[in-house]
């Protein structure tokens, strides 16, 4: 080995197992156990990984990832939870509710709003987004960082890109695209892959962000020179609101409208059809039959009809704008993005009567 090659390779071991950012700690040593499962380092196709990702990566050193994911780890865990349940219950719009409208999540929600009422001011005023509705997807998430989840995201992440469970359809192509985005996030920001913890999915830090969109939108908001998504609340919130604002978010724009479906089914089939993309206008839902409120009636823009089921009992609807479409690109689903707006309307009423007592 060249001695270039050698002190390039120790160097950027050193830059890849470092962990310089306050947002994690040195993973503590696992405890010992009787039949430790295989790691991923005889596999053709983690050495294929391996090698593709250093291709389109030169800050990344083979030996360095291989080194990695010899200590990730299978999670039987992960590969069950990434599975659909056995009996799938009716969805309940308001079950879903009453999970995240919850006392603790209004209670935190205003003291973490009033704590951090000066960067959620910045933040709206930089990017447009309300910080309501900041505030309500951080709680959504992880009830302003109790849960964010206890999985090392090498070994989750890990998991679903090479063994994806059998039983749903094969998603490894999108983990192995964040396994990479991990092992990018954690040259970037010189941190310790081994030490990042998150979700079953991969998820890290307050805002649950993926990897690919750590790197993407998430910024050092609070200008310390680092990228904390676990600690630094400040990061956190300029993170979320970037992520909604490079999704599309329209200053000002409601969420949506309310509204009634149209009594003929072929004219209900038709507006649903195109399920939470906003595709129509204000003209062409009322002349499909649906009936809109006075204000939806004054929308410029397109309008998703948007069904919540509730169990055995008549659906709700209502009339989505672009803005709720961009809600659902966190989570790709009109009862996630119900909850965060109903939940930011409860923080910003209940925030109003504490700010004026």
């Amino acid at each position: 080995m060249s001695a270039l090659r050698f002190v390039r390779r120790i160097t950027l071991s050193v830059l890849l197992f470092t962990p310089l950012c306050a947002a994690v700690a040195a993973p503590r040593a696992p405890a010992a156990v009787a039949n430790p499962p295989p790691g991923y380092e005889a596999r053709a196709d983690v050495a294929t990984f391996v090698q593709d990702i250093v291709q389109r990566h030169p800050e990344l050193d083979a030996e360095v990832v291989a080194t990695t994911l010899s200590e990730a780890r299978y999670q039987p865990q992960v590969a069950k939870f990434i599975l659909p349940a056995a009996s799938p219950a009716a969805k309940n719009w308001r079950v879903y509710r009453s999970r995240f409208l919850d006392t603790l999540r209004v209670r935190e929600g205003v003291t973490f709003w009033r704590d951090n009422e000066r960067w959620l001011r910045l933040a709206e005023e930089r990017w447009g987004v309300p910080a309501r509705v900041i505030v309500a997807i951080i709680g959504v998430e992880t009830i302003y960082g109790r849960q964010t989840g206890g999985f090392r995201a090498v070994d989750a992440l890990a998991t679903l890109a090479f063994d994806f469970p059998r039983g749903r359809s094969d998603r490894s192509g999108f983990f192995r695209d964040e396994l990479e985005a991990l092992f990018a996030l954690a040259a970037r920001d010189r941190i310790n892959p081994l030490s990042l913890k998150g979700s079953y999915a991969g998820a890290l830090g307050m805002p649950q962000f993926m990897p690919s969109t750590w790197l993407k939108f998430a910024l050092d908001f609070d200008g310390d020179g680092r990228i904390d998504l676990h600690r630094s609340t400040p990061d956190v919130i300029g993170s979320v609101a970037s992520y909604l604002a490079g999704h599309g978010w329209v200053r000002d724009m409601p969420t949506h409208f309310d509204v009634l479906p149209p009594s003929a089914e072929a004219d209900r089939d038709a507006l649903l059809a195109p399920d939470i993309l906003p595709s129509f206008t204000a003209a062409e839902l009322t002349g499909r039959g649906a009936m809109l409120s006075p204000a939806g009636q004054q929308h410029p823009g397109k309008l998703a009809l948007v069904e919540l089921r509730n169990g055995v009992e008549p659906p709700s609807f209502v009339a989505g704008t672009d803005n709720f479409w961009v809600i659902t690109r966190y989570n790709w689903s009109a009862y996630y993005a119900m909850a965060v707006i109903d939940l930011s309307e409860s923080l910003a009423a209940l925030k109003t009567v504490a700010d004026n007592r």
